[in-house]
């Protein structure tokens, strides 16, 4: 593969992609998983990267996102880290997975082509199962169905990262296991602490420490 060149001199930068997930609702703009794993790059790398340019925000779904890119106007802009965590808007409102199959595909390749065509520089995260949640129960939802549906926009998810040879973290399992303990969670039951934003963090530490810059 031919390496293209980011736009970026002294620093690295990172464009985080996604929903509540990646904006970090419910916690400080530090407690985000993309700000956590720049602080943890930082301190122990010898690369410098610049704050994470995010662009998510709570209940988008692939389509909503799509037209918060096209707002950020960031189109021919190149970035050496990207990320992608989208989807458990698709499924929470219950919008049918054939959509979700095309729509994320065509984000995927956008995502890629933020990173300048380099499918090494770009990362997915799989959707959190929200059921196991104490949002989910007060709400009686069926916690089966959740899981069921989950399991297969996750397993989409998985088929084309891998057609395209993007890496591909399951954060879904950690989320089940931890996801009913109050600590792991924000304040309102459902999205994730800082805490467990950690853990996310140094998943994908693992895999981005690795990339050569």
């Amino acid at each position: 593969m031919i390496e293209i060149p980011t736009n970026n001199s002294d620093q690295l930068t990172y464009l985080a992609l996604g929903d509540s997930y990646t904006i970090g609702e419910g916690v400080s703009d530090s407690g985000r998983y993309p700000n956590q794993l720049v602080a943890k790059l930082n301190s122990e790398t010898e690369k410098i990267w610049s704050t994470p340019k995010v662009i998510a925000q709570t209940g988008w779904t692939v389509e909503e996102l799509e037209k918060g890119i096209n707002r950020a106007a960031i189109e021919g802009e190149t970035y050496d880290l990207v990320t992608l965590s989208i989807g458990v808007n698709n499924q929470y409102r219950g919008l049918p997975i054939s959509k979700f199959n095309e729509e994320f595909e065509n984000m995927l390749l956008q995502a890629i082509s933020f990173a300048a065509a380099n499918t090494n520089h770009v990362v997915v995260l799989s959707i959190p199962d929200w059921g196991v949640t104490p949002f989910a129960a007060k709400s009686e939802r069926n916690k089966s169905k959740i899981a069921d549906e989950i399991d297969a926009y996750n397993r989409l998810k998985s088929k084309i990262c891998e057609k395209h040879g993007v890496t591909y973290i399951d954060i879904t399992a950690q989320y089940r296991s931890f996801g009913t303990q109050p600590d792991m969670l924000a304040a309102d039951g459902l999205h994730p602490s800082a805490k467990m934003y950690g853990l996310w963090a140094e998943k994908l530490f693992e895999k981005v420490q690795l990339i050569n810059y």
